[in-house]
Order: C-alpha cells, then sequence, then structure tokens
C-alpha cells in the first residue's frame, strides 16, 4: 500500500533572483564582466534537487564551481535547475546575443595511420574511400564554397603517413595567398604533434613555421577525454592528454588562439567529464588562450565503437549547461549543430551556449560518422534558428569580432 509521503510532488527549493549579486564576491577565474543588457531574471531559481543548492550558491555569488561540484550536477537529474543556473552565466557574459560565422570545412585527407575505435573519417592508404586531395584541389574545394563571403577556412585531416610537412606548409601559404582575408583555423593539437614528430621538429618550431606560413588560430579537436583509462580504449594511437594539454599551451605561448573540445556519450562516466572540463580550465588560467569549448557528442555509426547507443538530449543540453558552469574562464561555449542536430543546438542556446558554430558548407568526419544533419546551413537559417530561440543572431569571425554586411561586401569590427 502506498503510503500518502509517495503520493506528494518533490520538494522544490527556491532562491531569490540574484543577478546584480555583487562582484566582489567574485571567485578565482569567475566571471566579472557582465553584459550590458543582462539585468535580472524574471524567476527565481528554483529545483527539486538538494544537491544543487551549494552549486547554486556558487553561482550566484561567482565562486569557482569544484570537480566535486560538477560530477554532482552531472548526477543530477534536475535539467531545468541546471538549465536556469548555466542560462544565468551565459546571460550575465552575453545578454542575448548569439554567434555565429560563416565559414568551410576542408579535410585534405582523410588517410590516417592511427585506428582510434572512435572514428568512421580514416582509411588506411590503400583501403577503398581513402583520398589525399593535391594542393590545387584542396586550393579548388577552397574556391568552391567562397561564394558566401567566408571568413574561415577550417581545416583537419588525417594523420597521413607520406605527406611531408612541406605539403601543410604549402596548403596554408597557398591558401593565404589565394584568400588572404580569410582566417585559417587549421590542425589540432593530435595533427601538430604528428607533424612535428615526422618533420623531426619541436612542436613549437613546428607550430612557428605553420604561423609564418599564415596559420591563425588552432581548432580544438583530439582532445576527447583526457582520462588514459578511457583514452586507451578508444583512441590509444594519439597522443595522451597531457601531450594535447602542452601542445595547446606551447600554441597559445606564441600568440596561437585555440579551441578546446570534449567528445562525451562513450565509455567515460560523470568523474572523466568533470576531469576534462577541470584541465582545461586550469590550462585557461595560465595561458588564456582557448576562446571556445565545444563538447562533441559521440556518433558510434561506422566505428568500431557503433555498439553503444548515441546521446539522449537530455546529455546533450546537460553537457552544453555543465560546460558552461564550470569553464568560468572560457568566453564562449559553441553547441556545435552538426552534432547536436539543429533542434538540440537551438534549445541549447537557453542552456548556457551563445554560439552554433557556422554554415560549414561540408562537414565529412561526423557525417562518416552516421550523422544525419545537413552538410551546411545558409547564413539565413542560422539566423531563423537564433531568432525562433527568442535570441539576438550576430554573425562573427573567427576571433568573435562582428562582421558587418553589404550586399556586395562585408567589414570586421575592431
Amino acid at each position: 500500500m502506498e503510503s500518502f509521503l509517495e503520493n506528494q510532488p518533490p520538494k522544490r527549493y527556491y532562491f531569490p533572483s540574484m543577478a546584480n549579486t555583487d562582484p566582489a564576491a567574485s571567485g578565482k577565474g569567475s566571471e566579472t564582466n557582465a553584459h550590458p543588457s543582462h539585468e535580472r531574471q524574471l524567476h527565481a531559481f528554483q529545483t527539486d534537487d538538494p544537491r544543487l543548492l551549494p552549486v547554486a550558491d556558487k553561482v550566484f555569488a561567482h565562486q569557482r564551481l569544484t570537480l566535486e561540484d560538477a560530477v554532482t550536477a552531472y548526477r543530477s537529474p534536475d535539467i531545468l535547475a541546471l538549465g536556469w543556473l548555466a542560462n544565468h552565466v551565459r546571460e550575465r557574459l552575453h545578454g542575448n546575443v548569439t554567434y555565429f560565422n560563416v565559414n568551410r570545412h576542408i579535410n585534405p585527407t582523410n588517410v590516417c595511420v592511427a585506428a582510434c575505435r572512435l572514428c568512421a573519417f580514416g582509411r588506411k592508404k590503400d583501403a577503398p574511400g581513402a583520398y589525399t586531395m593535391a594542393l590545387e584541389e584542396a586550393f579548388e574545394t577552397a574556391a568552391s564554397g567562397y561564394s558566401e563571403a567566408v571568413t574561415e577556412f577550417h581545416i583537419v585531416g588525417g594523420l597521413h603517413p607520406d605527406l611531408p610537412f612541406q605539403y601543410y606548409l604549402d596548403l596554408i601559404s597557398g591558401l593565404k595567398a589565394r584568400f588572404p582575408q580569410v582566417h585559417l583555423k587549421a590542425l589540432t593539437m593530435v595533427e601538430i604533434a604528428f607533424l612535428a614528430k615526422r618533420a623531426k621538429l619541436s612542436i613549437e618550431d613546428t607550430l612557428r613555421q605553420l604561423k609564418q606560413a599564415g596559420l591563425d588560430s588552432l581548432p580544438g579537436g583530439g582532445a576527447e577525454i583526457f582520462n588514459e583509462r578511457v583514452r586507451r580504449v578508444i583512441c590509444d594511437h594519439k597522443i595522451d592528454g597531457e601531450q594535447w594539454l602542452e601542445t595547446a599551451r606551447t600554441a597559445h605561448k606564441i600568440g596561437l588562439k585555440s579551441n578546446a573540445t570534449m567528445l562525451y556519450g562513450h565509455i567515460e562516466n560523470d568523474e572523466d567529464r568533470a576531469d576534462h572540463l577541470i584541465r582545461l580550465r586550469t590550462l585557461q588560467d595560465e595561458t588564456h588562450g582557448f576562446q571556445t569549448f565545444i563538447p562533441l557528442a559521440f556518433h558510434p555509426a561506422n566505428t568500431p565503437l557503433q555498439h553503444l547507443f548515441t546521446t539522449t538530449g537530455m546529455l546533450d543540453v546537460k553537457q552544453i549547461a555543465i560546460s558552461r558552469l564550470v569553464l568560468d574562464n572560457f568566453p564562449h561555449i559553441k553547441a556545435y549543430w552538426q552534432m547536436l542536430s539543429p533542434k538540440i543546438a537551438q534549445i541549447s542556446l537557453r542552456f548556457g551556449a551563445d554560439d552554433l558554430d557556422g554554415t560549414v558548407i561540408e562537414e565529412k568526419i561526423y557525417h562518416d560518422a552516421g550523422a544525419t544533419t545537413p552538410q551546411g546551413l545558409v547564413r539565413k537559417e542560422l539566423e531563423r534558428l537564433i531568432r525562433q530561440a527568442g535570441r539576438e543572431p550576430v554573425e562573427r569571425d573567427t576571433m568573435y569580432r562582428p562582421v558587418v554586411r553589404t550586399e556586395t561586401s562585408f567589414t570586421i569590427s575592431v
């Protein structure tokens, strides 16, 4: 027989609106530059989960969350409370603005010496479907997506066993010569470390030569999950987590900004995700070189891990929210629509995300892993998604400077 208490609604815990909390109480690394359009929330914070009360206390006081706080957040079922807190921080930083850019993805080769169990993109050199672009082919690919006044080329590929370092220098310098106004965001930390090893150069020398050729910044891929137990299963042929962080540290030291990612929804646990975020935050305290954090939902189709389930919408929006709460020193959190789907990415704009990525034109890596999202969206579609989420779309360049367009040209605010 059910008791009376078992039929009662869950107890709810309330906080008054705290959007104007004195920033003087801020903890180390917390946000202190409130967006001028963010004045106060329209309703009080409430939660069904009393474990979130200490987390909310810290958020309202601008205090840094600990690893234990992050694990608590991952284990909480109250996604609306987490979303409210993350949205509170997001609006404190960015008001109602949501960023996007007009970019084009270029994947010069899918040939890869690694055999990562998480990957459906890489091929052995002689395998069916393997390809490597000649330089002129790469330049033609870049030009084919240039009709929308692209401001960024996003360039990543496999770890090719035979391509010399000079190929990448010529690729970067050739693109810069042909498209001087386009920002070249190219080569993950994994690719940089691989090229350095093949060329018998230090990481710093490798990066300096690429920068001299025209490299402007680095993407954030290849981070996956830093925990070595997990990496041994999903990507044991890649550099380890500490090497990834050290490569990023070196890039930041010589003036190259980068993004950072986390691949979630495979064999990792809550502690692994929390640890990953904390390690990124620690490096950001030191270098201030990360611009954006991008949580990447794992797509198991066509990989050796295809027996795993895909991520749920609940986990996707929770990951966005917790990223915003923990990474207090990262300026931006991106909802990468290609992996989340445009619909989940749109909802994420109310769960801590302030960026939807870009038009992309053609995306290969995640679509080889079974992603069913479009391979590209036009600017009007991105603006519609943002506006229907109640946000204000702002086109940006890679450095988050607003792009102002006319019918025939565009200018970047500096």
